[in-house]
């Protein structure tokens, strides 16, 4: 590992850090280390979300029974 960094939490997140360490018996370290590649690949799962709301078409597209309004 080559990077550190230093965080300061709010209370009540430090305190669901510890209590979370002490459940698991994993290191606090551990811990965010895996939320942070858990969210880290969640986002790389989605890409299309960034086109989201981002095609302008006609509010009717669908031409099947059933699938237009």
């Amino acid at each position: 590992m080559s990077n550190t960094i230093t965080v300061r939490l709010p209370k009540d997140l430090g305190r669901w850090l510890e209590q979370e360490s002490r459940t698991t018996g994993l290191p606090k370290g551990q811990i965010i280390r895996e939320r942070l590649e858990s969210a880290r690949t969640a986002r790389a799962r989605q890409p299309f979300l960034d086109l989201a709301g981002s095609v302008e078409r006609e509010p009717d597209l669908s031409r099947k029974r059933g699938f237009s309004r």
